[in-house]
């Protein structure tokens, strides 16, 4: 699997989980300009890799701004630092050199069909890489996002974040010719991380203290459903790689995703049609999850660190 992401409180907790969970292998991570600027992502996401043990993976830079629109943050969700409250040190290893749209082309193009590309930021750099190499669509072995809503969005009343920060890149991914699986807010609302879920973080170690416990603190927006037994931070992007790993934990429709470009007041909705004809459907949405199996899986991920047990 190869991870292109955009760290981030909850980008940085489905990393954890990349390198927990055993059915998962991952092979490379590529950074985009997103939830914070391009450094801070970059150096956030070595820092994961070094606290969950794996400061092997490869990490290589890519986009800093959007295809054709202003540089837009989430400062404001996830702190100035990107990962909320937690404050990791400086990670020893180094970024790659090169660019993440020349290293994903080179990996998928070398291992046709055996790599699952999965993304949880703006999808500037797949759209860059596509329109370099249209082939790149056929190589995949699937293609996961994390982004999207087939109702209303979490930035604008009719878009997601991920897709409202690059909508152009977004359009070019849904009409590339592959299938999405497009886990987005449907689904990912319903994961939070509740008072009783963050009870069963605490005993982990070095990796609750430093990085669980004070990112999903200091994760801004989103935490409050009116209710305090099921309020707590949805961790949007942990979703896409439970899908990857225990794709029965999810139920998903056939559909066709268009992304709204023009619009005034729609930018970067994905217009989801579910009866749409069979021969046109682009995308697989994920609309549905079992929620206590999939935090079961996600703890059983983290357990495995070995800053877990420290």
């Amino acid at each position: 699997m190869l991870l292109d992401c955009d760290p981030g409180i909850d980008d940085a907790l489905a990393i954890v989980f990349a390198c927990g969970h055993p059915g998962l292998d991952l092979a490379g991570l590529t950074t985009v300009s997103g939830n914070v600027d391009l450094g801070k992502v970059t150096a956030n996401a070595l820092g994961v890799l070094e606290l969950a043990g794996r400061p092997d993976v490869t990490v290589v830079a890519g986009s800093a701004q959007p295809l054709l629109r202003p540089v837009a943050d989430a400062r404001h969700v996830h702190g100035e630092s990107g990962l909320g409250a937690a404050t990791l040190p400086p990670a020893r290893a180094e970024a790659a050199p090169g660019h993440a749209v020349d290293y994903l082309i080179e990996q998928i193009g070398a291992a046709p069909g055996e790599i699952t590309l999965v993304a949880t930021g703006p999808l500037t750099n797949i759209a860059l890489a596509l329109r370099r190499e249209p082939r790149l669509a056929g190589w995949v072995r699937d293609f996961v996002i994390m982004g999207g809503s087939a109702g209303r969005g979490n930035t604008t009343p009719a878009a997601e974040f991920n897709i409202w920060a690059d909508p152009e890149a977004a359009a070019i991914v849904f009409g590339a010719g592959w299938r999405v699986t497009m886990v987005g807010l449907d689904v990912t609302m319903q994961a939070r991380a509740t008072p009783a879920v963050q009870d069963r973080l605490r005993p982990l170690g070095r990796l609750a203290a430093d990085l669980l416990l004070p990112g999903l603190l200091g994760y801004q927006g989103e935490a409050s459903t009116g209710d305090p037994a099921t309020s707590g931070p949805a961790v949007h992007d942990v979703l896409a790689l439970a899908l990857v790993a225990e794709p029965g934990l999810f139920g998903c429709q056939p559909a066709r995703v268009e992304v709204e470009t023009a619009g005034r007041w729609t930018a970067g909705m994905t217009v989801t049609d579910f009866a749409a004809p069979a021969g046109t459907r682009n995308a697989l949405v994920a609309m549905s999850i079992d929620v206590p199996a999939f935090w079961d899986v996600v703890v059983d991920a983290f357990a495995r660190i070995p800053a877990a047990r420290e």
